[in-house]
């Protein structure tokens, strides 16, 4: 197949074709979103399967940037641990991205479906994600989505871990632009940028961090039924290791989430830094085999395909103003809306995941009678914040 990724003469990446069932043979849908859907797809020529996102033009009217940024975000890279753009193509209905096939599920279930794990398993895989991150950093990419359903297994018999979607990456320091938009999903998202603050590329480091604390405990570090109350612990960056589910996992992968996890962007770890850390390049992560229990509170903390929904802007700064987060947050809030008050708002993707509710007193009393279970099952949808265009 001829690749896309080269402009043509007239300037233009995206190949016109009038019907792309003529070019590949389309399958069964892989995933939907906001606006649009993923095709598994298999190319008549060679046989070889992609994933198309399929895109309709009427669903682009009024988020054309978005979708450019992402192309373009994806144009850049080649990385043996990111979703690769094999090519592009235009019909006069639709957009379609070609997309390297990641056939190997999600991070998550991989893990419990194993029966053994230990540190040092958790200890490859954040290498990974560390080195394809790095890699964006390098470029100037900054994702700002980074969580677990981003993740993929290569396929079912490697363990290459694959980053997917691109759709809220940023070219730091595009056309002169300070990132400040709140945007990610809370429980992975720093607080610099739930506070509306300029961030950096160090937003990225921040939700590495709470990834690997999930994978070696198997729940947040963030929890809680009320949305605001999450969002204070975010900005407070008020997590613990909390007994006795932490009790078997070394002071040295302590050690390395605390770093990735500091309220002050300034200080805490950079990519370059977390990949010369002993848990990541030294032997500290223990071999101890820890499968059972962080499976056990993975199954009863992460629903299966239920983060997916759609808001709109307008919608979500009133939501975000209702919760109260402090007079720097809203008046920057305020700010936003004022700009926004003369513009009709378009739909934006946005995602949610369930997140059963876990309190410290549970913990407390857990401690003091010495039981090894106690969790609350009741669920808490937490949605992504998106008020901006930057």
């Amino acid at each position: 197949m001829a690749r896309g990724n080269e402009e043509s003469a007239n300037g233009s990446w995206k190949k016109q074709v009038d019907d792309i069932k003529k070019i590949f043979e389309l399958k069964e849908i892989l995933g939907t979103g906001a606006f649009s859907e993923v095709v598994l797809a298999q190319e008549r020529s060679t046989g070889k399967m992609y994933a198309v996102k399929c895109i309709p033009k009427k669903a682009l009217r009024g988020k054309e940037s978005s979708i450019e940024n992402e192309i373009a975000v994806l144009r850049k890279i080649k990385h043996e641990n990111i979703v690769a753009l094999e090519d592009i193509y235009e019909s006069p209905n639709h957009l379609y991205l070609i997309m390297q096939l990641v056939s190997g599920g999600e991070l998550f279930d991989r893990i419990v479906e194993r029966g053994f794990y230990t540190e040092q398993d958790a200890s490859a895989l954040i290498k990974q994600v560390l080195d394809a991150v790095n890699y964006l950093h390098s470029l100037g990419i900054v994702h700002r989505d980074l969580k677990p359903e981003n993740l993929l297994y290569y396929n079912q018999d490697e363990s290459k871990i694959m980053i997917s979607d691109f759709g809220l990456s940023k070219m730091e320091g595009a056309a002169n632009d300070i990132m400040s938009t709140a945007c990610g999903t809370p429980g992975y998202v720093a607080p610099e940028v739930l506070a509306q603050k300029p961030y950096s590329k160090a937003v990225d480091c921040w939700s590495i961090g709470v990834i690997s604390y999930i994978l070696l405990c198997g729940y947040p570090p963030f929890y809680d039924e009320n949305d605001s109350k999450l969002f204070e612990q975010i900005l407070k960056a008020d997590y613990e290791f909390d007994s006795p589910y932490w009790d078997d996992i070394s002071d040295s992968a302590k050690d390395f989430i605390s770093n990735l996890m500091l309220k002050n962007p300034e200080k805490r770890f950079t990519c370059d830094q977390a990949l010369l850390h002993p848990w990541i390049a030294g032997d500290t992560a223990l071999r101890k085999n820890i499968h059972e229990s962080v499976s056990r509170q993975m199954k009863k903390n992460f629903a299966k395909a239920k983060w997916r929904q759609a808001f709109n802007a307008t919608a979500v700064i009133r939501h975000m103003k209702r919760l109260q987060l402090g007079s720097s947050l809203g008046s920057s809030i305020d700010s936003t809306q004022h700009r926004n008050q003369n513009q009709t708002p378009a739909p934006i993707k946005s995602q949610s995941v369930d997140v059963s509710s876990i309190s410290h007193k549970d913990y407390a009393s857990q401690r003091g009678s010495g039981a090894k279970e106690k969790r609350c099952t009741r669920p808490s949808t937490v949605t992504t914040i998106i008020t901006g265009s930057k």
